[in-house]
């Protein structure tokens, strides 16, 4: 097995076992009620509800959003981490297969 082979399989390896993953981005939310005489609405000293943490993606050309609950903020960038490795794990794998179809042909790649 040369060493291009190998690299291949230690990405398809490591590809089954990175666990779960979010695609996306999260943002901060603040924001105002329709309760009259809320804090939120005062004059001088406005005071929003939030934060409010939502994470937008879009996964089969569909876009939506999630609130995530701020006890679960840090899995949730855990998750995103997750999935950009996984982005670019594949497109090395897919590099790689692609040289090999190259440079052996496609018996052995």
């Amino acid at each position: 097995m040369t060493r291009k082979e190998k690299r291949a399989q230690q990405l398809r390896k490591r590809l089954c076992e990175i666990g779960p993953m979010l695609p996306g981005s999260i943002s901060e939310q603040w924001n105002v009620c329709g309760t009259p005489g809320c804090r939120c609405k005062d004059a001088r000293e406005p005071v929003k509800h939030g934060p409010y943490y939502q994470l937008s993606y879009t996964l089969g050309g569909r876009s939506s959003t999630i609130f995530i609950k701020k006890e679960d903020l840090a899995e949730a960038r855990r998750r995103l981490k997750r999935y950009a490795r996984f982005k670019a794990m594949c497109q090395e794998l897919v590099q790689a297969d692609v040289t090999m179809c190259r440079e052996i042909g496609l018996g052995r790649s």
